[in-house]
């Protein structure tokens, strides 16, 4: 059903009804690209499960993530409200189902209706608020507490606990090499904040890792919520702050031991 898509479901049933007929089911598989930065877009995406990047391409070829998105918005939405050319590149980054929804639709129900048009702009804010902290937090982070605050915000979109994801992707993300991300990677799980192996992700202490993480996390969360309450879940909510010194501190610790590990060898 629709309401699986949270912005799906935040729209009065009067509305919904109108979008009903022309959403079609899909299937995303990891890696694929629903648009290009410059293209014209010809739908727009309600995720349900699965999760997809929003990147930003350099001449060398490199990508960086600007932001997530998965059942709790919509990718391209934009679109429904003018036809200009897309902004960003648009990755699937986790694999799932979802809906499409033809952007001539699109745009004849905001026309039509208000509700529909607000919210679009609604969650259009909400990804132009979460690619700005995002950009602020590369240039003022640590990559601990960046890596941290990207893998809580992962669980956040896909609701679960568990993943699959590779270190490459997220090296690619992050905009850093496969070998930090690795050590990074390695120390959160030597802490037991995460399990990691053969690219399947569990988190298995959130309110640990959030204080691992930096204030970015809490801050784009707190913009959600004032938005829609997503479901949360089981120890999603931690205070806000730059994390808890102590955890850091041993994760700090065991990244160092780590580090020498990796040059010294065993």
């Amino acid at each position: 059903m629709p309401d699986q898509n949270l912005l799906l479901r935040e729209l009065p049933p009067s509305v919904l009804e109108k979008l009903k007929p022309r959403l079609r089911i899909q299937n995303f598989a990891a890696g694929q690209v629903l648009f290009s930065a410059g293209d014209k877009i010809s739908n727009i995406y309600f995720m349900r499960s699965g999760a997809v990047s929003l990147v930003c391409e350099l001449a060398s070829g490199q990508m960086i993530e600007t932001a997530m998105i998965g059942y709790d918005s919509v990718v391209g939405g934009g679109a429904a409200l003018d036809d200009r050319d897309a902004l960003y590149k648009a990755i699937v980054q986790i694999g799932g189902t979802g809906f499409s929804l033809d952007v001539d639709t699109a745009r004849h129900v905001a026309r039509e209706h208000e509700e529909f048009r607000k919210t679009i702009i609604r969650h259009e804010q909400l990804i132009l608020a979460q690619a700005q902290q995002s950009a602020a937090c590369n240039a003022s982070h640590t990559l601990n507490e960046r890596l941290a605050r990207w893998l809580l915000h992962t669980r956040d979109v896909l609701g679960t606990d568990t993943f699959l994801l590779t270190q490459e992707f997220m090296a690619e993300m992050l905009g850093v090499r496969r070998t930090s991300v690795s050590i990074v990677a390695h120390t959160l799980q030597e802490a037991g904040l995460i399990s990691y192996r053969r690219g399947h992700i569990k988190i298995e202490k959130p309110e640990a890792l959030q204080h691992a993480a930096c204030e970015c996390y809490n801050t784009i969360r707190t913009r959600y919520d004032k938005v829609f309450k997503a479901p949360a879940l089981e120890g999603a909510n931690a205070p806000p702050g730059r994390g808890d010194p102590a955890t850091r501190d041993g994760i700090l610790e065991a990244e160092t031991r780590h580090r020498a590990q990796h040059l010294i060898g065993p």
